[in-house]
């Protein structure tokens, strides 16, 4: 019985350093760049930060948007005061402003979920969120847009656009506009995309920079938290949450989302978790290779592992990828900085910190592929 209880012991002993080596994790060597942005020592009363969105703002600045959760670290049905905050880097990371707040309505009314599109026409930035009043209307799902027309210095009054891009039927339904980054198209267009989570996914756009929101009534299953890119073609490509699976699921459209093709792409691992997909390069624009970008927890289990991943055949095969941080890792967004790097910013450890790391396209792909600046401006 004493050899049985020693050997239970020493086992105990050597699962628990296991676990403290397992805790002992390092953002990666190599990368250029590394801030936490966000943790609640940083503002007095705040639970934590949570939903990572960041963009390339026109004039190169970086803007940071995140929720701020007071009381708890609840999501949005759940919390009585949550804000939206940015942080913005005029200098490609390396140095950032105070925290500003973007939205902050009274008490018992809470903003959630930010997520942005820049119009490179325009020079404006659109900051998406959901909004709920718990006290008059708890459970009801309203989706709101404010814009800087300066690279995020100052916002606009919300505006809200839930009348232009869902159905009156889903007033009682959990829908949401998806947190991140939707995209403007080669011809103008401004896409993103919303949840809902009886009725599928769904793309919503403006063909007038803003000025109005239209919804495009495709249903898209399975969906949840997705982004959408558009292929160097012309199609629209999103790729899906999908809890439960192991892995990622990829939509594609052959006409702007009127019908789509949807399907498993077991070669993308993921616990079930909102991810970040960009476009990092296009030939038509002057690069040689295009190419691009996602970034997500490789994990099948559990929100470890934040993981960056090439694509030079427009999302039909992946690369290995790097690592970024084996740790816990959840939610992260994904930015082409204007030197050629690459940033992401994504929630660490428990939603405890939500740092901003930057690396070369080189030491992404361990020296096999690099920037090389284009014989036309890319567009971010």
């Amino acid at each position: 019985m004493k050899r049985v209880i020693i050997v239970l012991m020493l086992l105990w002993s050597l699962g628990v350093q296991g676990q403290d080596k397992k805790k002992d994790f390092k953002i990666a060597d190599g990368v250029t760049g590394h801030v936490d942005l966000f943790n609640k020592s940083m503002r007095e009363g705040v639970a934590c930060f949570r939903i990572p969105a960041i963009v390339t703002a026109p004039n190169g600045d970086l803007v940071c948007a995140i929720d701020e959760r007071v009381p708890s670290c609840g999501d949005l049905k759940w919390s009585k005061d949550i804000n939206i905050v940015i942080r913005r880097s005029g200098d490609n990371g390396k140095t950032w402003t105070e925290i500003e707040t973007v939205v902050d309505f009274p008490f018992g009314q809470s903003a959630s979920d930010p997520s942005m599109i820049v119009d490179e026409v325009t020079k404006e930035i659109f900051l998406f969120y959901n909004f709920m009043d718990l006290d008059k209307e708890r459970d009801v799902y309203y989706l709101h847009v404010v814009k800087s027309a300066d690279n995020g210095k100052t916002w606009s009054d919300p505006v809200d656009i839930t009348s232009q891009i869902s159905k009156p039927e889903w007033k009682p339904d959990f829908k949401f506009i998806t947190s991140g980054r939707g995209i403007q198209t080669r011809d103008g267009k401004l896409l993103h995309c919303m949840v809902n989570l009886k009725n599928g996914g769904h793309v919503f756009g403006s063909d007038d920079h803003g000025k109005s929101w239209y919804f495009i009534d495709t249903k898209i299953v399975p969906f949840n938290e997705s982004k959408i890119v558009e292929l160097d073609d012309g199609r629209l490509m999103i790729n899906s949450r999908v809890n439960g699976l192991g892995h990622r699921y990829v939509h594609i459209s052959e006409d702007m989302g009127k019908s789509w093709v949807s399907t498993p792409d077991t070669t993308l691992t993921d616990p079930g978790c909102n991810a970040s997909i960009i476009r990092y390069s296009s030939k038509k624009d002057g690069y040689k290779k295009n190419r691009l970008l996602f970034a997500n927890a490789n994990s099948k289990k559990g929100r470890v592992n934040l993981t960056v991943r090439v694509s030079y055949d427009e999302g039909k095969t992946w690369t290995k990828g790097k690592t970024v941080y084996e740790g816990g890792s959840a939610y992260s967004s994904l930015t082409l900085l204007e030197n050629g790097e690459i940033g992401v910013f994504f929630e660490q450890d428990g939603y405890k910190k939500n740092p901003f790391v930057s690396f070369s396209l080189e030491w992404l792909t361990d020296g096999k592929d690099k920037y090389k600046k284009p014989r036309k401006r890319a567009r971010k």
